[in-house]
């Protein structure tokens, strides 16, 4: 296969690998860099291709890969390394003011509010409030992703509507 075939086979899937990528990441530009930085290192890569194989698999290879290898640098640049003698420090808090007793009392009533609502939409509510990706509370809660997406969604629009009092109006 010449430079200029593999090139053109290349691009006319990356179609489907913009949807493989939107499904690693959910999120659109993160799609557009992964599809990107995978046609770019399959094309600087061609020479590894073996002819008569199945280019689409190798490319969500490399696709699948990539994603792995940032988000394993993205996590270790996360992780804070403490060389003081004393370990004590890492638990004092990050704020110095104190806290205004109405603020106190606001939280209290919002996570009052979060536990009313159903296991269903709590769950992945608070996965999700507490940093977890759509896919990785999908696999968690063994659930198809749109389901996850559709209970945060209704769970957001439960809270609106028992919190109207918090309003930005």
């Amino acid at each position: 296969m010449s430079a200029l075939e593999f090139n053109t086979e290349i691009l006319n899937l990356s179609k489907p690998l913009k949807y493989f990528a939107l499904n690693l990441t959910s999120n659109n530009e993160d799609a557009n860099d992964l599809t990107q930085e995978t046609i770019l290192k399959a094309i600087s890569n061609r020479h590894r291709f073996a002819e008569q194989t199945n280019l689409k698999a190798w490319l969500y290879t490399i696709m699948k890969n990539i994603f792995i290898n940032n988000y394993r640098r993205k996590q270790k640049s996360n992780t804070l390394l403490d060389t003081t003698k004393d370990l004590y420090f890492i638990n004092i808090p990050q704020h110095t003011g104190d806290v205004a007793p109405e603020s106190k009392y606001a939280e209290r009533e919002i996570l009052g509010t979060i536990e009313r609502l159903e296991d269903a939409y709590k769950v992945p509510f608070m996965m999700y409030f507490d940093g977890y990706k759509y896919k990785e509370i999908a696999d968690y809660l063994d659930l198809p992703i749109g389901t996850v997406k559709s209970r945060i969604f209704l769970a957001r629009r439960q809270l609106m509507e028992m919190l109207k009092g918090y309003s930005r109006n």
